[in-house]
């Protein structure tokens, strides 16, 4: 038995829609709208999430670099992140020529703290990128105090969270922009591919400009930007996912709510849904002691749990920053993901449960 941490959920429908795409012949498009493929993903992405404006991009990394070139974030710039999360958050930052200033998260969600992020704000900080770690939605009340405190645009990684609802509004619609991926392992997937979401129309056609070398008519560069386009092929994929959307979340829904049964009383941290929170369940994510030797032991049983992150952005090779983050830390050598997604049946979970509980008991 083997059960991956996270897998695509793809079938005919999305076969055949690529199939008809390879026969028509139209791969892409550089027009400035977009192919009839992103234009329809477009149309969907915006219903769903409740946004004006969806932009398709090729990547959850290309989304949040459109963002920050629509902020106009540039060299000499700060950009507030959490170094807890993928490092393409603060990629996407040094990518501009701009500076990630790391944050540290708090032990409740794996978010970004408030309050370090407040002390962490300088003349220099442009904006503050927050993300929504594992599907948990960041302390966004805190967080929009601070920014219209100090008049700071939010662009929010909401690349783990779509689908995840706060007080009724989706992670990545409370602020200026929102950014999301939908890379394989993501609860809906494109093969590879991202999306931007704003209300706010200036933004909006400037995304346009920046996804497709600042172009509006062709060889009219008014903007700085790059390559960024979704491919024909991976929008038809991401507008039949869409549809299959709310189904997916709906079984990690089940699978999350059947977990949390099994293992309650265990002697480990178990995720749960804040006051007027609805979390996607990218992640499963527990917390324990010894955390790498029941990952070790789990992997051994052919359960595909995993760590994200077990080194924090700030202490990889590349940016090798001393800087105190103690929650932050402490989650790279305490958490663990298990399998939850919509392939996971229920006596997987009663195995995963029945591993986990067994190796705690040793």
């Amino acid at each position: 038995m083997k059960i991956s941490i996270n897998v695509p959920f793809v079938g005919k429908d999305e076969i055949a829609a690529v199939t008809s795409i390879l026969k028509n012949g139209s791969l892409t498009s550089a027009a400035n709208q977009g192919g009839p493929h992103v234009q329809a993903f477009e149309k969907s992405a915006s219903n769903f999430i409740k946004s004006k404006y969806v932009i398709a991009v090729n990547s959850g990394t290309a989304a949040l670099q459109a963002a920050l070139h629509a902020l106009d974030v540039k060299k000499g710039d700060e950009v507030l992140v959490p170094s807890f999360t993928f490092v393409a958050t603060a990629n996407s930052v040094i990518s501009t020529g701009a500076k990630p200033v790391f944050v540290d998260i708090l032990k409740e969600n794996y978010t970004m703290d408030p309050d370090d992020l407040q002390k962490k704000i300088t003349k220099k900080t442009k904006a503050i990128m927050p993300v929504h770690l594992y599907g948990n939605v960041a302390f966004i009340d805190r967080i929009s105090e601070i920014a219209k405190k100090y008049n700071l645009p939010i662009i929010e990684d909401s690349a783990q969270s779509l689908g995840s609802t706060y007080k009724g509004r989706h992670a990545g619609t409370f602020f200026d922009l929102g950014c999301w991926s939908m890379y394989p392992a993501k609860v809906m997937t494109s093969g590879e591919g991202g999306f931007i979401a704003t209300n706010n129309k200036k933004l909006r056609d400037k995304l346009l400009m920046i996804r497709n070398h600042g172009m509006v008519h062709g060889y009219d560069t008014r903007v700085f930007g790059l390559n960024l386009r979704l491919p024909e092929i991976s929008a038809a994929i991401a507008t039949v996912q869409m549809k299959k959307l709310s189904s997916f979340l709906k079984t990690r829904q089940k699978n999350a709510n059947i977990l949390s049964k099994l293992i309650s009383d265990l002697d480990i941290t178990i995720p749960h849904q804040r006051n007027y929170e609805n979390v996607n369940w990218y992640l499963y994510t527990i917390a324990a002691s010894k955390r790498d030797k029941i990952l070790k032991k789990l992997n051994a049983k052919g359960i595909g749990a995993a760590s994200y992150y077990p080194i924090p952005v700030h202490k990889t090779p590349f940016y090798k920053q001393k800087i105190k983050l103690p929650i932050t830390d402490w989650a790279s050598s305490h958490v663990l993901s298990l399998p939850i997604h919509p392939k996971v049946t229920s006596k997987n979970i009663e195995f995963i449960a029945k591993t986990l509980r067994d190796i705690l008991n040793e």
